[in-house]
């Protein structure tokens, strides 16, 4: 048998242990199993075990997966609009598509699709690009959605229509007043900087002085946009970016310079859910003291991942360095345990930090300054604001949150909005007048009680709690109506009414002197 393994194994006098032990383990099973091995599908799974050992981010994907990926980058689809993991089995939704199938629907991050017209695809073993298969399809045709939801004890359904999903990521740019504007971005694609020089210029040419980027719930994408980007707000030759790796030196994203935006007043709106190529751009501007940060602590995804195409047309996206801003500080957060890594957002939340700054806690150690005004900053792990916005869970109820979990509130607004479609265009023949004169009438409380009763939603505090919940519901049922009806920017501007980080940003950034408003940090 020795005699044998050793004529099979290719000569590795060269080779590190552990390499030649994954030939003889890759040459014994093709050689001596019992029965003829699916080679494909060892290499495939070995490979996944091998990268789950590094980082959460290193990741790969088969031809199929790989493909679709590219296109959501880079093009557009038809489908129902979701970002996804799957895990376990279980396919996850990571996000919705921004006025896409999913989102118009009510699914929610965190949902768990356990069946696709009728077809469980949870926990048997089916393939990524089976499911993937199974959810895109030809733009208006029907797909069923079962799911499955945390704090809900029963199987949600959800009948959508597929459509285009755009790979637009500049979701809203508009003039909040004569002098400030403001645009909001929700990814980085290939893109998305032409798409905010275009949002840009519009603004200036409006009179534009003064600009609120948002970049809430920016979960990142290419690196190169987020650097172009930082180069409209920064002279030319400045640090954006450095990354270091064990087997790659350090590398230097400087901004090239432009005629951009490089004076006028900056605020940046960012978020926990904001990560990557975000956090890049916003620690950019905030360690050359360039604009004011606002919001809560981003996410804290620093690693970079490069891409090795292998021969079959399936992807390895590898991390190979870390992301430091310019003053040094590292961007990502810890991911020794994977658990506490995947729990991390839930755990700030848990701990208080989502509510108050005093919740936070840096070490000396992880300090850096800015690099104009000396202002002590801190890494460890995502980019903290200059300006805290607690996030304000006062004013919604128990009853609130529940319909807002169960997605009651959003199929109300769609069975509204079929009813009344035609007579809601009618009188409100633009997203101004829909906004100053729209009253939530009886017949859309009617809808929306129905709609809880059908979702098992009871109000168990009775009359006082549901008036305290009716003022924040009703908002929520006028903005799904301005959603549906408008382009996103008119949704967007009834939204930010309500958006406490918006608000803050729009107090800062009217300041004469931003100097002034960053040293007062």
């Amino acid at each position: 048998m020795i005699v044998a393994l050793a004529a099979i194994c290719v000569k590795a006098q060269d080779m590190p242990d552990h390499m030649i032990k994954l030939m003889y383990t890759s040459n014994i099973i093709r050689n001596f199993y019992v029965d003829d091995p699916n080679n494909d599908k060892i290499a495939e799974e070995g490979i996944k075990a091998m990268l789950k050992e590094l980082d959460p981010h290193s990741t790969y994907t088969d031809p199929k997966e790989t493909k679709a990926m590219l296109e959501q980058m880079q093009g557009s689809f038809s489908g129902i609009g979701i970002q996804y993991n799957l895990v376990s089995d279980t396919l996850y939704v990571i996000q919705t598509t921004k006025n896409g199938p999913s989102e118009r629907a009510g699914i929610l991050a965190g949902d768990k699709v356990i069946a696709v017209n009728d077809t469980v695809i949870a926990g048997v073993k089916i393939e990524k690009n089976e499911i993937m298969s199974r959810l895109r399809g030809k733009k208006g045709t029907p797909v069923k959605l079962d799911v499955v939801r945390r704090g809900i004890d029963r199987v949600l359904e959800f009948n959508l229509i597929r459509d285009d999903i755009s790979t637009e990521t500049v979701d809203a740019a508009y003039m909040v007043d004569d002098k400030v504007g403001y645009i909001r971005i929700s990814s980085f694609g290939a893109k998305t900087y032409d798409e905010f020089m275009t949002s840009l210029d519009s603004l200036k040419s409006c009179g534009m002085k003064s600009l609120i980027l948002d970049l809430e719930g920016n979960g990142g994408g290419y690196l190169n946009s987020a650097v172009e980007i930082a180069s409209e707000f920064l002279d030319a030759a400045k640090l954006v970016v450095y990354t270091e790796g064990r087997a790659n030196p350090r590398y230097d994203n400087l901004s090239y310079g432009s005629d951009g935006f490089q004076n006028g007043n900056l605020a940046v709106i960012i978020d926990e859910t904001s990560a990557s190529a975000a956090e890049i751009l916003a620690g950019a501007i905030q360690d050359w003291d360039r604009g004011v940060i606002v919001g809560r602590r981003s996410f804290g995804k620093g690693l970079v991942q490069r891409p090795f195409q292998l021969p079959d047309g399936s992807m390895i996206r590898l991390t190979i360095a870390r992301y430091y801003t310019p003053s040094g500080r590292c961007i990502q957060k810890p991911y020794n345990d994977s658990i506490n890594y995947d729990d991390d957002l839930m755990n700030r939340y848990n701990s208080g930090e989502m509510s108050s700054i005093d919740s936070i806690h840096f070490s000396d150690s992880l300090k850096t300054y800015t690099l104009r005004l000396n202002r002590p900053v801190y890494g460890g792990g995502g980019i903290m604001p200059d300006y805290f916005v607690p996030m304000d869970t006062s004013r919604y109820t128990k009853y609130h949150r529940e319909l807002a979990s169960k997605g009651s509130i959003i199929q109300a607004s769609l069975r509204y909005l079929d009813v009344n479609r035609e007579k809601l265009v009618k009188n409100y023949p633009t997203a101004e007048e829909f906004d100053k004169n729209f009253v939530v009438d009886d017949e859309y409380m009617a809808i929306l009680k129905d709609q809880a009763e059908k979702d098992q939603v009871v109000c168990k505090g009775g009359d006082e709690e549901f008036k305290r919940s009716l003022p924040e519901i009703q908002k929520q049922l006028k903005n799904y109506i301005a959603r549906d009806l408008w382009d996103f920017s008119d949704f967007i501007k009834m939204y930010n009414k309500n958006n406490e980080s918006f608000k803050k940003a729009y107090e800062l950034v009217r300041c004469k002197k931003m100097d002034k408003v960053l040293l007062k940090k």
